[in-house]
């Protein structure tokens, strides 16, 4: 089977793109298939001869805007080539954070109190009462995510230094870092994130020992059930397919736990989530991208 593996593409996230690409060729070479490397750019000509002759299936590698966004998944539907994760429709609803949580509100999945602003309003006032996050609503990765917090300072110099279009504020939500991966209905072991400084940024994701992960999650057993009842929920909501990957906040002290974000691309890096908890379910990275390959299609 002859498999196209598209890595790089033109988001803030190339890098680690790249990186996820590299990793899953190696895989995937172990696994028996047959590899054909795609790194994408901004040529859309040169993507589609790149996928002439049409390859059995694209392993889509690419993060962030336009590789998870529903962009590249319209091409490959038009193009008539299967594709690994979740299609358009789910892909962009994912992407952009107002659209899923309203998705996720009305499948009755507990969110933040959350509000869409232009930034420039943050030079001027608190949106919401601090603690609150600021986030861009089409990215990834935690890039250009700020924490404000009670007497912060910083509103001017989040508004000099944003390039990101419309914003996301929502409320911080105290206490742990979970993420449960999803395979098709099948939730994975619920992880804790410890980031080693600050919180979970993109630096803490990517780089080696920029955070620690324990898993099983140690936490009450009706919490980690609730997690995994939410993420399996939450990918359903979107109309997911094959891997996502779910982000929540557990508060200790009150029992709360909060729906942050569903990936529909999680990283296929070293340090990166899905393939840790799915190894320590018995399934290896090898089989991993296999199981995705043998499940990618098209979606129209």
């Amino acid at each position: 089977m002859r498999v196209a593996v598209l890595h790089g593409g033109m988001s803030a996230e190339r890098e680690v793109s790249l990186r996820s690409g590299a990793q899953v060729m190696d895989a995937l070479r172990v696994a028996g298939f047959e590899v054909v490397p795609v790194v994408v750019g901004d040529d859309l000509g040169a993507l589609i001869t790149a996928l002439t002759p049409k390859p059995d299936a694209v392993f889509n590698a690419l993060h962030g805007r336009f590789g998870e966004d529903g962009t590249i998944q319209g091409i490959l539907d038009y193009l008539g080539i299967p594709y690994t994760h979740s299609g358009v429709r789910a892909s962009a609803m994912a992407m952009d954070k107002a659209a899923a949580k309203a998705v996720f509100a009305a499948a009755g999945l507990p969110v933040a109190p959350h509000r869409i602003i232009d930034i420039a309003e943050l030079a001027d006032h608190d949106p919401l009462p601090p603690p609150y996050v600021v986030k861009p609503v089409n990215e990834g990765s935690s890039v250009g995510v700020y924490i404000v917090h009670p007497g912060d300072n910083r509103g001017a110099e989040i508004v000099a230094n944003w390039h990101f279009g419309p914003a996301m504020v929502e409320q911080y939500i105290p206490g742990r870092e979970l993420t449960v991966g999803v395979l098709e209905d099948r939730a994975l072991v619920v992880t804790e994130i410890i980031a080693r400084e600050k919180f979970y940024d993109y630096t803490a994701k990517y780089a080696a020992g920029g955070s620690h992960h324990v898993l099983p999650a140690e936490i009450p057993d009706e919490i980690t059930q609730a997690a995994k009842n939410i993420a399996v929920a939450a990918h359903r909501a979107l109309g997911c397919r094959g891997a996502s990957r779910s982000d929540l906040r557990y508060d200790e002290v009150t029992g709360r736990l909060v729906l942050l974000e569903v990936n529909t691309q999680p990283g296929m890096t070293s340090t990166s989530l899905l393939p840790e908890q799915a190894a320590h379910e018995g399934m290896d990275f090898p089989a991993l991208c296999a199981w995705m390959v043998e499940r990618a299609q098209c979606r129209v």
